[in-house]
C-alpha cells in the first residue's frame, strides 16, 4: 500500500448496511484530497456495493478474507502501514466484533494490527443503537481510545425515521482529515457536559423580502458543535439562517433575528456548562419592519431608523453561573487605532467572557470558507495562536483550551 505525493495512508473498513452505498462518496473525497485509500470490506458489505466499485474507485485491489493475497500477509500488513483506519458504516455486528477483538475476516484483523486512530462511524437501526450490547461495545471501543461518532438523526431504511443514520460523507471526510492532521483531536473528554453553541449570522427584516445581515455561513460554529459531539458532550446548537445539514449528534434549534437567537441562546444557557457565541449577531435592527414591500419612488429612498440589539454575550457572560465557561468570537479587520489583535483583547474585556477567538477578516478569509485561522485570548491573559487550517482544527483547539479550564 503506497502513499500518494502529500497524502497518507488511509484503510476504509466498509461494513455490511445499507449505508454503504453513501461510503463511495467518501471514498471520493478522500482520494481526491490526495491520500492513498485501501478499501477492505466485509463479506456482507459486498452485497450492497460490489468489489468492483471499490477497486475502480480506489485503484487497488479489494479483498475481504485473510487468503487473497496471502504471500502479503495482509492481514497484519494493512493495519501496521496505516495513518488512519475509518469504519463506514460500523454497523451493530462490526462493533461487537471490534469490541470483543474477533478477527473473523479482513477488516478485524486489521482492526487488530492498526495503532493509528481507528474512527467508527455507525449507521443502523435506532432501536439497535441504543441496545444495552451497542452501548457497552461503544464504551469498550472509546475507553481504548478509538473515536466512535454518534450517528445521525433523519430517515433510516424504509420509512423509519431516527438516531442511527450514517453522517453526511464530508463531515465524515472532516473528521478524518482532522485526525490525519491531529491524532489527539477527538478526546472523549466531554461527557456529562452539555454546550451551547451559536452559529451562523442573524436577518432583521425591513420589509416582508429584505433584511439586513452579513456573509457568515455558520461553517466555524457547525465545526465547533461537530466536534464537542464527537468529544462526548450533549451539543444545542442555535442555528440563525444556515444552508447546512445538521451536525450528528447535535440537537439544532433554527432561529432568525437576534432577539430569537438570544431567547434560544438563554433558554438553553440555563443548564449548559459551556456557552460558545459563534454567531455573527447583528449590532442593529430596523425600529420597526414595514408591512410591505417598500418601493421604490421618485423622492428617493427613505431613511431607515435603525435601533440596537442586545449585546447577547455581554448579557450571558454577566449571567453565568459560577464555573459556566463563556466564549466568544471576534472577527476583525485591524485600522488606524489598533491592531487585530488590540480590538480583540479590548472587546475580551469589554464582553467579560473566559475566551475570545479572534479572527481576521476580509476577502476570502474566515466566511464562507473552509479553513480559517485565529488566536484563541483568555482573561487570564493567555494567548494561543492557531494557524491556518480546517476549521474543525480550530474547533479541536478551542475545546482543548476550555477542557483545560473546565472545574470538575
Amino acid at each position: 500500500m503506497g502513499t500518494a505525493p502529500g497524502g497518507s495512508r488511509v484503510i476504509l473498513g466498509v461494513g455490511g448496511g445499507i449505508a454503504a452505498y453513501k461510503v463511495a462518496d467518501l471514498l471520493r473525497r478522500l482520494t481526491e484530497s490526495g491520500h492513498d485509500v485501501q478499501v477492505v470490506p466485509t463479506e456482507a458489505a459486498l452485497n450492497f456495493v460490489g468489489a468492483a466499485t471499490w477497486a475502480a474507485l480506489s485503484h487497488h485491489p479489494v479483498a475481504a478474507d485473510v487468503w487473497t493475497g496471502v504471500e502479503d500477509v495482509p492481514h497484519v500488513q494493512l493495519g501496521r502501514d496505516a495513518d488512519l483506519v475509518v469504519i463506514a458504516p460500523a454497523t451493530a455486528d462490526l462493533l461487537a466484533r471490534a469490541a470483543h477483538g474477533l478477527a473473523d475476516d479482513l477488516l478485524t484483523n486489521t482492526l487488530l494490527t492498526a495503532r493509528c486512530p481507528l474512527l467508527y462511524v455507525p449507521a443502523m437501526h435506532t432501536e439497535m443503537w441504543e441496545h444495552p450490547a451497542t452501548v457497552d461495545n461503544v464504551a469498550t471501543l472509546r475507553r481504548r481510545g478509538a473515536v466512535v461518532l454518534e450517528p445521525a438523526i433523519g430517515r433510516l431504511t424504509g420509512a423509519d425515521t431516527g438516531k442511527g443514520r450514517l453522517p453526511e460523507p464530508d463531515e465524515i471526510a472532516r473528521f478524518a482529515e482532522l485526525l490525519l492532521a491531529n491524532p489527539h483531536a477527538l478526546p472523549y473528554d466531554l461527557t456529562r457536559r452539555h454546550v451551547v453553541v451559536s452559529a451562523g449570522g442573524t436577518r432583521e427584516p425591513l420589509d416582508p423580502v429584505r433584511f439586513l445581515g452579513n456573509a457568515s455561513s455558520g461553517k466555524q460554529g457547525y465545526a465547533i458543535a461537530s466536534v464537542a459531539a464527537a468529544r462526548g458532550a450533549r451539543v444545542t446548537l442555535v442555528a440563525a439562517n444556515v444552508e447546512l445539514p445538521d451536525p450528528s449528534g447535535t440537537d439544532v434549534v433554527r432561529v432568525g433575528s437576534a432577539v430569537e437567537l438570544r431567547d434560544a441562546v438563554h433558554k438553553a444557557a440555563q443548564d449548559a456548562d459551556v456557552i460558545v457565541m459563534a454567531a455573527a449577531v447583528a449590532d442593529f435592527r430596523p425600529a420597526a419592519m414595514v408591512e410591505h414591500k417598500i418601493k421604490k419612488s421618485d423622492a428617493g429612498p427613505a431613511p431607515i431608523e435603525l435601533e440596537e440589539n442586545p449585546d447577547i454575550l455581554a448579557e450571558v457572560a454577566a449571567a453565568r453561573r459560577p464555573g459556566q465557561l463563556v466564549v466568544g468570537f471576534a472577527a476583525e479587520t485591524g485600522d488606524s487605532t489598533a491592531t487585530v489583535l488590540e480590538h480583540g483583547r479590548a472587546k475580551l474585556a469589554r464582553k467579560g467572557c473566559d475566551l475570545l477567538v479572534v479572527n481576521a477578516v476580509g476577502p476570502g478569509k474566515a466566511f464562507g470558507q473552509s479553513h480559517n485561522a485565529g488566536v484563541i485570548l483568555g482573561a487570564d491573559g493567555s494567548e494561543q495562536v492557531v494557524d491556518y487550517g480546517p476549521k474543525t482544527a480550530l474547533a479541536a483547539a478551542l475545546w482543548d483550551a476550555v477542557t483545560a479550564r473546565i472545574v470538575t
